[in-house]
């Protein structure tokens, strides 16, 4: 059941975002302590702002209480993705390139699981990150997470 929820949100939600030019980036449906959230993270070029959010809140909330997907008392969110945005999907990696990122592995490559450094380049096959001098070329399926990073 809650496996199903994300895409029955995505078909809700993707044509007002594609019609008012957003980005979905990701929905997340988690249980926090007794109370359950639906997480609606969505961007657009230069940002989006508080009135965004809030009209795409307002669109996603009449469409779930018309389809009632979702059984259970929840609390919807929708929010930017932050400065430390996710990369979720392919295309999000071949934005990311040139920026500094921080990669998770489901096993060490290079005998390192986290590697925070430049995305020198992405192929769909491969992540490269560099980190000071040194290139790190991560198999793309062994990638557990990723997302932008701050350097402070």
């Amino acid at each position: 059941m809650i496996s199903q929820i994300k895409p029955v949100v995505e078909s809700l939600l993707q044509p007002f975002l594609d019609e008012n030019h957003f980005e979905l980036v990701d929905v997340e449906y988690v249980k926090e302590g007794s109370n359950w959230f639906l997480r609606v993270y969505v961007d657009k070029e230069g940002g989006i702002d508080i009135d965004d959010c809030g009209r795409i809140s307002e669109f996603l909330s009449e469409k779930l209480d018309e389809k009632d997907p979702i059984p259970t008392a929840y609390f919807l969110e929708v929010s930017s993705p932050g400065a430390e945005r996710p990369l979720k999907k392919v295309q999000d990696y071949y934005k990311a390139v040139g920026q500094h990122v921080f990669v998770t592995t489901y096993e060490p490559v290079d005998g390192l699981k986290e590697f925070e450094g430049t995305l020198l380049s992405f192929d769909e096959q491969t992540v490269e990150v560099e980190i000071g001098k040194k290139k790190h070329s991560i198999p793309f399926n062994k990638v557990a997470s990723a997302r932008l990073a701050i350097i402070f």
